[in-house]
């Protein structure tokens, strides 16, 4: 017997890059999507002493948490110990109760990737620690930040300043400005609990004048946060703009929409499609082989 990864088609070539660096072999499975939705898997049969699943729970969400559940199901049957490398870890932002009556449903994620015989779990820049706290199985979420730090100080930007869109991305601004020797910049947004509308509220920024932009979050969705982020800092006449990500989901035309109003680039690390810019394959093998030690 011995050691397996198995990922969806979107992560193969990050699965590939893991597969070399742990000595792992690969797996394959197939998906046949009906008319009406449902999800038909088709796994190859293995022999496994450990199986590591590399699959993120991004847009259509759903549709991939069943994916996942049923692929870690599936492998159970063949190894007893099944550790789903989850980089984008769906329903995170779901992680407390903001209105009478909404469910947490991050609690129901975790419960059901239990019980379909989980081992552990390693995701990436999750976007809550209240989250992690709702499982019961080990788990590791690892920091970007360290590969972030990497690919800024390649683009030589002339005196930068790590921006976050809002407050809860302040920790994450301030530990890139430490490492990259820069200041930071926390903007400070607004959510309708109801409506879900944004708005970003500012006092006149006076010191990032012709200074070069890092806008960092840990995910772009609809791009309207960065977007109306980008609109303030453009009215306070700063030099070019980068937008950095661990997640880029950048629904329908998010992407257009967020170089229109003015981004140089956006960057991300490879936890949707495998094919970004900060590759985490190096990361994600280290955290595997911590994983291991501990279950």
């Amino acid at each position: 017997m011995g050691n397996f990864i198995i990922s969806n088609k979107e992560l193969q070539h990050l699965a590939m890059k893991v597969a070399y660096k742990l000595n792992y072999e690969l797996s394959t499975y197939e998906l046949r999507v009906f008319a009406d939705g449902e999800s038909k898997i088709t796994i190859k049969q293995i022999n496994a002493d450990r199986i590591i699943l590399i699959h993120s729970i991004n847009p259509p969400v759903d549709s991939n948490l069943i994916r996942v559940a049923s692929l870690i199901h599936e492998a159970k049957k063949y190894s007893n110990s099944v550790i789903a490398v989850v980089p984008y870890m769906g329903y995170a932002r779901q992680d407390k109760m903001f209105l009478d009556g909404e469910i947490i449903t991050i609690e129901v994620v975790a419960k059901l990737l239990e019980a379909v015989g989980v081992s552990a779990i390693i995701v990436l820049d999750i976007h809550s620690d209240f989250a992690l706290q709702k499982f019961n199985v080990p788990i590791i979420n690892v920091s970007v930040v360290p590969a972030i730090v990497e690919h800024i100080n390649k683009l030589k930007l002339a005196n930068p300043i790590i921006v976050s869109p809002d407050f809860g991305g302040s920790n994450r601004a301030r530990s890139i400005s430490e490492i990259v020797g820069s200041e930071h910049l926390v903007l400070r947004k607004h959510r309708d609990k109801k409506t879900g509308r944004i708005k970003i509220r500012f006092n006149k920024i006076n010191h990032i004048n012709n200074r070069d932009i890092v806008l960092v979050d840990d995910m772009i969705s609809t791009g309207n946060s960065i977007i109306n982020a980008v609109e303030i800092l453009k009215k306070n006449k700063c030099g070019k703009i980068f937008v950095v990500c661990t997640h880029a989901i950048l629904i329908g035309d998010a992407k257009d929409r967020i170089i229109k109003s003015g981004v140089e680039k956006i960057i991300s690390a490879n936890t949707i499609t495998g094919h970004e810019d900060i590759d985490m394959s190096s990361l994600i093998s280290k955290s595997i082989k911590d994983i291991i030690s501990k279950i």
